[in-house]
């Protein structure tokens, strides 16, 4: 790509050069903070670290959903307001709001210079250069929430274009991010097709149907049709007995997710424990490798399986003891689509996302059973099929994350004007 005639020195050692006619400014001289507020009845918006300013509406979040039931303290942003997460910013959630709405109080709203184009804006101050002066100017003590700091915000440096030329920046940058999220979304879209074609390769297999020839017979299961004659239709009533073992406070924490089934619960990550985890463990339900765990109220997604892992889950979660010789079989074929459906079924509630798993329903969920030696054959056959789909995706992805940086050091170099459009 083209490069600028002449640059100068920036004298910040992560911007480095800079060409030569881009004006700088402090910070303080583009943007005044600002705070109004008692608007309630405006829309709510919020700022994402991959997205920047989205409406509520637009995140799937509801106006009931917000932080606070009292909306009076929320402050007013404008359309080319510039707005930052106080303590998300140094991780680059920030951005300039293309909407009218109202924040949380503890964001910082910046009314902008006219001197910025708000979408050239948009980019140069999402850029990974002016992150890290957030991050510089922001002070906390945890990993996750650190505190902007605005004196040091304010004194920091900014070197932009002629209104024209930000202008001639931000079509170029719309125009080929653009491209690259297009491109991004049709290789999600290939991913989405693979792991549709993963969980029908399973469903086909626990159900029979990978040989066409052999004779079949009616499972009675509409969802499920024909399985073959020689399968032994039984019912996990007699594969599962509840068991509450509890008083093991000092095991590790388990999860259950529809993803991965039965899992270590990472007590760091935020986004895992919605739910608190309490100081008094001793009420928490033991279980032991080989027994079947089921989040009573996301079973209706698949969230349940067999555990590899001896630990404590919430006593909100069924535990069962599993006598089925080949667990491995069991659980593929128990966290099928073939069997999901079951499970909603036999769930229940007011809301759709706290439904109960009735235990009696559960033990009337039907399970088809082949041959020993047929088991053996699926799972084996299933876990070589899963490795080659799951090599695919990993391939996709880091197709994708390729894109996404390729597309973060291009709106980089753009906007701090190592190369020119």
């Amino acid at each position: 790509m083209k490069k600028y005639a002449r640059y100068k020195d920036s004298g910040i050692s992560w911007i480095g050069d800079v060409p030569e006619h881009w004006n700088y400014y402090p910070f303080y001289a583009l943007f005044e903070q600002k705070s109004q507020c008692g608007f309630c009845d405006e829309e709510l918006l919020s700022v994402y670290l991959d997205k920047g300013v989205i409406r509520f509406s637009d995140a799937g979040e509801k106006r009931a959903n917000a932080t606070s039931e009292d909306l009076s303290k929320y402050q007013l942003v404008e359309e080319g307001d510039f707005v930052l997460n106080n303590q998300q910013a140094w991780r680059g959630s920030v951005g300039v709001s293309f909407f009218r709405g109202i924040v949380s109080p503890a964001y910082v709203i910046l009314k902008m210079s006219e001197k910025l184009e708000r979408t050239f804006a948009n980019y140069l101050l999402r850029n990974r250069s002016m992150v890290a002066m957030y991050c510089l100017a922001s002070k906390g003590v945890g990993s996750i929430q650190r505190n902007l700091v605005w004196n040091k915000v304010k004194r920091s440096a900014i070197f932009i274009p002629p209104l024209p030329e930000q202008k001639a920046i931000a079509e170029y940058l719309d125009k080929k991010t653009a491209q690259i999220n297009e491109l991004v979304s049709a290789k999600q879209k290939q991913i989405e097709l693979l792991k549709e074609y993963k969980q029908s390769v399973i469903a086909n297999a626990v159900t029979g149907k990978m040989n066409k020839n052999r004779r079949m017979k009616d499972s009675g299961i509409s969802w499920i049709g024909k399985i073959p004659e020689n399968w032994e239709c039984s019912t996990l009533r007699k594969h599962l007995k509840f068991v509450s073992d509890k008083g093991h406070p000092n095991e590790q924490l388990l999860s259950v997710t529809r993803e991965q089934g039965v899992i270590i619960r990472n007590v760091e990550s935020k986004e895992e424990n919605h739910n608190v985890i309490p100081e008094d463990l001793s009420d928490y339900k033991l279980v032991k490798q080989g027994q079947f765990a089921i989040n009573k109220m996301k079973s209706w997604q698949g969230s349940y399986g067999v555990s590899s892992y001896t630990g404590i889950v919430s006593p909100a979660y069924y535990v069962c003891d599993l006598d089925f010789e080949n667990k491995d079989f069991f659980s593929i074929a128990i966290r099928s689509k073939a069997y999901i459906p079951f499970f909603t079924m036999y769930s229940k509630g007011i809301r759709v996302d706290q439904w109960d798993l009735s235990p009696i329903g559960l033990k009337t969920i039907p399970f088809f059973i082949p041959p020993a030696d047929e088991q053996d054959k699926i799972v084996s056959f299933v876990k070589d099929k899963m490795e080659r789909i799951d090599s695919q995706i990993a391939s996709i992805e880091n197709q994708i994350a390729n894109l996404n940086e390729y597309k973060q050091s291009l709106i980089s170099d753009v906007v701090t004007g190592k190369v020119k459009v």
